[in-house]
């Protein structure tokens, strides 16, 4: 067994071995995950503004104002995990 630079690679079982089109390393949470987490947050958002609107305004106009303002801040943080790691996939 030779620990010489270059020959290590040819040593490693081939579970271990990086593949072609793979990431080593890869962090938890892949495109399927980030969708999932994208559609969850606008689906929120959307509710929060159905809701606010249709049924919290009939109540309280401020508490339907608070919900709508909540529902506006949503999106941008959907948009910025939806994109996460997306200059590492190319």
């Amino acid at each position: 067994m030779s620990f010489r630079s270059g020959e290590s690679d040819r040593t490693e079982p081939p579970a271990n071995r990086a593949r072609p089109g793979r990431t080593v390393g890869r962090v938890r949470g892949g495109i399927r995950s980030r969708k999932r987490a994208y559609a969850v947050m606008m689906g929120v958002c959307l509710t929060l503004f159905v809701l606010s609107w249709a049924v919290v305004a009939r109540f309280s106009v401020p508490a339907a104002m608070v919900m709508a303002v909540v529902a506006m801040i949503i999106p941008p943080f959907a948009a910025v995990v939806a994109n996460w790691d997306a200059d590492r996939r190319r």
